[in-house]
């Protein structure tokens, strides 16, 4: 499924890993080898997660469910925004707010919130209150918009959450297991690849690095999205030509009956023509009767 070959993955310093001394034992089996005392990433074992990763996020992506991506370090923080503003999913590239999912609903009342914020803004009468009063307004709505601007479409905790160096979001990672949220990552050498459902073993330092395997993420979930809607639109066409075949029968049914109606009629017609015919016929066979009364009188004479 990864379009993304083995050239552009070196190309973009997928590879690179952490200093030796910094390694995490348990991404051994996706390294390589060891260089100038930096471990080196086995990009085969690369491409083989990302294709895992990416068919989960199609998947996801195609039950219309939402991935939530979490990436607050410095390098990836335009990456993401840019490239999954694409699909419309939510994320979070501003400080990790704590108990975002373990608190979902606080965290919905602080939404709920700055929408009523945007409302008061709009309204005549915002201009009639006091401008200390509309400086902090102003503020307050400038701060929930940094931190949670971009999940304010998220109505319910995702199926999903995509983090960019789980040692930094580790709070995200424990929240997320926490409520069996399934995970993807991308992890480096210094990290556990344990604690991630898909995990996908990748630089998550450079900006290209990050940027190649977010394209192919996000690839996947525009591919499911729209199977999403190729789905839909047949299921459309679909119920439109059995509404029309059912219409069809109907009417077929209709005319069966009206049809019905016309033959008894039609018959008892037909045989009044025929029993009319029939007593003409009758009357014209039944013999004259002649008078003799006149003929008996003249003989008697």
């Amino acid at each position: 499924m990864s379009k993304a070959t083995f050239d552009q993955l070196l190309e973009a310093g997928v590879h690179f890993g952490h200093l030796r001394r910094k390694w995490n034992p348990k991404m051994a089996p996706y390294i390589f080898a060891e260089k100038n005392g930096i471990h080196i990433i086995d990009l085969n074992k690369t491409i083989s997660k990302l294709d895992e990763a990416c068919a989960a996020a199609k998947q996801i992506a195609k039950s219309g469910r939402k991935i939530l991506f979490v990436a607050t370090k410095k390098q990836a923080r335009a990456i993401v925004a840019e490239q999954v503003a694409k699909v419309g999913m939510p994320y979070v590239t501003e400080r990790w707010p704590g108990g975002m999912l373990t608190n979902f609903a606080t965290i919905r009342k602080a939404i709920k919130k700055m929408s009523a914020i945007d409302r008061l803004m709009k309204d005549k009468q915002f201009e009639s209150i006091s401008k200390r009063e509309r400086l902090q307004i102003t503020r307050e709505k400038e701060k929930l918009e940094k931190n949670l601007g971009s999940i304010a479409d998220l109505g319910r905790l995702p199926s999903a959450v995509f983090i960019v160096d789980i040692n930094k979001e580790h709070i995200a990672v424990a929240e997320a297991r926490r409520l069996n949220i399934p995970t993807l990552a991308m992890v480096d050498t210094n990290t556990n690849p344990e604690l991630i459902d898909f995990p996908i073993p990748a630089n998550d330092d450079a900006s290209k690095s990050i940027d190649i395997i977010l394209q192919e993420v996000i690839a996947a979930i525009e591919e499911g999205l729209a199977e999403r809607k190729y789905d839909k639109e047949q299921q459309k066409e679909d119920e439109e030509a059995d509404e029309q075949e059912r219409l069809a029968v109907e009417g077929m049914d209709e005319e069966e009956a009206g049809e019905g109606k016309k033959k008894p009629a039609a018959r008892k017609k037909a045989e009044g023509e025929e029993g009319a015919a029939e007593e003409s016929e009758k009357k014209e066979r039944r013999p004259r009767k002649v008078a003799s009364t006149g003929a008996q009188k003249v003989t008697k004479k």
